[in-house]
């Protein structure tokens, strides 16, 4: 498999257990080059996944001496990805819950639409929670309300492909989006800069503990959180009212 020299797979990874070695290799299987950003894990997963970087020329592990969370191991990565000449990054949880065999056909739609995002809208099975299926409803509804109805179809699921100098630009320009907040607020900042999203169907599944599935998602906090960043999005969709009904009615 000859290596892209525009487009990588970016995972962020923090304390997904042994599953996330399945990840790295089906995402491999898929793509070139993979880079793995280890975001002060201390499950030991840097050290295994080292010695695999060290059999394969296409996989690259970054390991951050401390948990700064999947928005700041992201924009980690993308600085370091822009500062090689890559243009786009998508990027994929650790914890197996997306379908690698996905990336090439995102990785096409990205190469086709250049200056959009390629989204992926899960299609969710029986491994899903009903109350993170349900939940997501609220962010999605919001997400598209602070954008005028930009068409996000998702504004949570984390595998997507971004143009990485407006995701850099609009991350250092905010002292935001650096956790669990990362993947809702990056969608909607990007579409106020007039970035399309571009909406792919993928399938996703939910690893029981039995499968190795490991999560940090906790309900209250991460509600809290959530709540906190959509009521600031409202402040800025205000703000930005104006230029976003321009567009609209130019056909932007």
């Amino acid at each position: 498999m000859q290596a892209s020299t525009t487009h990588l797979v970016l995972i962020p990874s923090y304390n997904p257990g042994a599953v996330v070695y399945e990840t790295v290799a089906s995402a491999r299987a898929q793509w070139a080059p993979v880079w793995v950003v280890v975001d002060g894990s201390t499950d030991g997963t840097a050290e295994q996944l080292q010695r695999m970087a060290a059999e394969d020329d296409g996989l690259e592990i970054i390991v951050l001496p401390h948990n700064g969370g999947k928005g700041a191991a992201v924009l980690h990565g993308v600085e370091r990805a822009l500062a090689r000449g890559f243009t786009h990054v998508l990027t994929m949880d650790s914890d197996g819950q997306h379908d690698a065999a996905m990336i090439a056909h995102f990785m096409q739609t990205s190469a086709a639409n250049p200056d959009g995002m390629v989204l992926g809208v899960p299609v969710f099975d029986d491994s899903a929670p009903s109350i993170r299926v349900k939940g997501r409803k609220i962010s999605n509804w919001w997400a598209n309300f602070e954008t005028l109805g930009g068409g996000i179809g998702d504004s949570l699921f984390g595998f997507r492909v971004y143009p990485a100098r407006v995701l850099r630009d609009v991350m250092q320009g905010s002292v935001w989006m650096r956790r669990f907040d990362f993947d809702p607020e990056a969608v909607v900042r990007l579409a106020w800069r007039g970035v399309r999203p571009v909406n792919v169907p993928t399938r996703v599944r939910y690893l029981s503990a039995e499968e190795g599935g490991v999560s940090h998602f906790n309900y209250w906090r991460d509600n809290k959180l959530l709540t906190w960043m959509h009521t600031r999005l409202f402040l800025g969709f205000v703000l930005r009212l104006p230029l976003l009904i321009w567009r609209r009615l130019a056909g932007r």
